[in-house]
């Protein structure tokens, strides 16, 4: 394994992490957030030279590219990670058993946390400052799109580190050659939870080939119902925003759902989309009650290809239902398990909804662009989870944590 020494020294720099104080933790990551301000020309630099090799047509252009506002974003997010409370020895449970054995429920960090991702630069920055806060090393295997941000921000990191005499092994970033990416699956011993972060093509081939233990993140399959009693004004907003807000990420609407009941509603619904130029593979149904109400170089007739389809661009399908057990069985077979929204004004309809919708988020007349942990109060995110064990939803200081068990007596023995 040539990474071996690599990840035996960031295991190394997990264990010094733990001797930190939180107002030393804090004052490193205000430090990195100043640094920002102060390295933001390079980082640009470095970020440019990422952009030219990659076509301005491609959804990934948006994840990739940094500008300086952007930057000023990332170093106040920062700031927020550092006036969180310390997610690190919290009491979870505290009892004493009959015999005087006194047990305490601690939380403490993972250790060590790998993550994989593709062209979005600011992952570097949300998962060191969540991963440094809550105690964790972490191994960053960014794509071979983002190289030159990458390099240059973990450099940055690293100064910063030095500059407190703290081992710069605490943050790593690997090559971006696929036998980097082997190696971080099968570092068993070394690496304590895997997060990849992108595409369902690399999230599931994680999960596949992955010996050591992951949580899914990242795919979004996000469907909007409009329901029968859905507000028209608030479905045409919330419909555009998910949809044109930013197309490339997970939370951005795929699939409108809409009643058969509310078609004539179809073009009003779907007005503000083509000032974006958004294409709409409709269904039978909706595809006639749009043909004359939307741009014709916008519109296509759906194909079973169009459902279930994270498009991360301008992009999105319709599926006309007869009612909410139809809108339901839509969500749960193309559904993965991200986020799904009900526009409706009837409770009844909308509570039926959230019990029934098996997703991480499951929004009631709320746009699906709010599942981020900035917008949950969680001050950053290291991932959304779509699974179930461990964590769910948007990932942050806790939910990188574990717990684990001090027992105390005085000389108990069991018989």
């Amino acid at each position: 394994m040539k990474l071996e020494n690599t990840f035996i020294a960031v295991q190394s720099a997990s264990r010094k992490l733990r001797t930190l104080s939180n107002d030393r933790i804090n004052e490193v990551l205000n430090a990195v957030a100043a640094e920002i301000s102060i390295e933001t020309p390079y980082i640009l630099r470095e970020n440019e030279r990422d952009l030219e090799r990659m076509e301005l047509t491609n959804p990934k252009y948006d994840r990739l590219r940094l500008t300086t506002e952007r930057l000023e974003a990332i170093a106040a997010d920062i700031r927020n990670v550092a006036t969180l409370p310390s997610p690190l020895g919290r009491v979870l449970m505290q009892r004493e058993q009959p015999n005087g054995m006194k047990l305490t429920k601690v939380s403490v960090a993972f250790g060590v946390i790998g993550i994989i991702y593709e062209a979005r630069p600011n992952v570097s920055f949300d998962v060191f400052s969540l991963c440094f806060k809550s105690g964790n090393a972490c191994i960053l295997k960014g794509g071979s799109d983002a190289e030159f941000s990458n390099l240059a921000i973990v450099r940055m990191i690293h100064r910063v580190l030095e500059r407190f005499n703290i081992d710069k092994h605490t943050v790593e970033l690997l090559p971006t050659n696929r036998e980097a990416t082997t190696e971080l699956l099968h570092a068993v011993g070394y690496v304590d939870l895997l997060i990849p972060r992108g595409s369902s093509n690399l999230i599931n081939f994680v999960r596949e080939n992955a010996t050591i233990p992951v949580i899914e993140t990242g795919a979004g399959i996000c469907h909007t119902y409009f329901d029968k009693e859905g507000d028209i004004e608030k479905g045409t907003k919330i419909i555009n925003n998910a949809k044109t807000r930013r197309v490339s990420v997970c939370n951005a609407l795929d699939c409108l759902i809409v009643h058969k009941d509310r078609l004539s509603d179809l073009p009003k619904l779907c007005k503000p989309l083509h000032n974006s130029n958004v294409v709409i593979y409709a269904d039978a149904d909706a595809y006639e009650m749009l043909k004359n109400n939307y741009p014709a170089e916008l519109l296509e007739k759906a194909t079973e290809d169009s459902f279930g389809t994270e498009f991360l661009d301008y992009k999105m399908s319709i599926k006309t239902i007869n009612d909410l057990d139809e809108a339901l069985n839509h969500i749960q077979k193309y559904s993965s398990k991200h986020s799904e929204c009900i526009v409706t004004e009837n409770q009844d309809t909308a509570n039926t909804f959230c019990q029934l919708v098996d997703a991480a988020c499951v929004y009631v007349n709320v746009s699906t662009a709010f599942t981020d942990g900035a917008q949950f109060g969680l001050g950053a995110e290291i991932g959304i989870s779509t699974q179930k064990l461990h964590a769910r939803g948007p990932m942050a200081l806790e939910e990188i944590t574990s717990y684990k068990w001090i027992i105390e007596g005085d000389g108990q023995t069991r018989s």
